[in-house]
């Protein structure tokens, strides 16, 4: 399950300064931190069958790697997102529902699909500068967004903040969140930013 906190960044100053911040780097982990390019397409049927059963299916370009990613019951709370996912490395962007075929969750992805074409509903394009932190209480990667959010309709900008849970409880994600929410005076991001594409689409259909 992923576990994360995301936040709007009001300018790139604030996010140069969140990214140099020096509480940050004493608990930062050794040779954790690095900036990588990132494409992702989205796909789902010309009925979005998959947004309809609350399911996303991306192909993503992390640096030089491609990850396809199944993800499910999302939940937000607040800044908190909460959601299944399984990632599965492939070799480029084509859309191959079948890669998660061994998974209880891929078999209903490929019955919800049943014979009809994917297509690539939107894009993001954005440069993450990420880094990992352990605190005692948990460790946890931050991670910050810019760029773009790309759909035949139009486009928004992606400025953004996540604080992923990778071991430990929930309070001390929530502690560091409004940690960060007090120094830079962040706002909660109240859409994923496949949330945001599709709702670009919805909006002009």
């Amino acid at each position: 399950m992923e576990i994360e906190l995301k936040y709007r960044i009001p300018s790139a100053e604030i996010a140069d300064d969140i990214w140099n911040d020096k509480l940050f780097c004493t608990f930062e982990e050794e040779a954790s931190r690095e900036e990588l390019c990132f494409m992702a397409r989205y796909y789902d049927t010309p009925d979005c069958d998959l947004a309809r059963n609350d399911m996303a299916y991306r192909v993503r370009k992390e640096g030089c790697r491609w990850v396809a990613t199944l993800k499910w019951r999302g939940q937000n709370e607040g800044a908190l997102y909460t959601r299944e996912e399984i990632n599965v490395p492939v070799s480029d962007d084509a859309a191959d529902p079948a890669v998660f075929r061994e998974s209880e969750m891929g078999a209903m992805l490929m019955d919800i699909i049943g014979e009809k074409e994917l297509i690539s509903l939107l894009e993001t394009r954005f440069m993450r500068r990420r880094f990992r932190i352990d605190t005692g209480d948990g460790i946890f990667e931050i991670s910050i967004d810019q760029g773009r959010i790309i759909t035949p309709y139009g486009d928004e900008p992606i400025s953004e903040v996540e604080i992923e849970l990778f071991s430990g409880e929930r309070g001390e994600l929530e502690r560091i969140g409004r940690q960060m929410c007090e120094e830079y005076d962040l706002q909660r991001e109240a859409g994923s930013k496949y949330s945001r594409g599709i709702a670009i689409i919805k909006q002009n259909r």
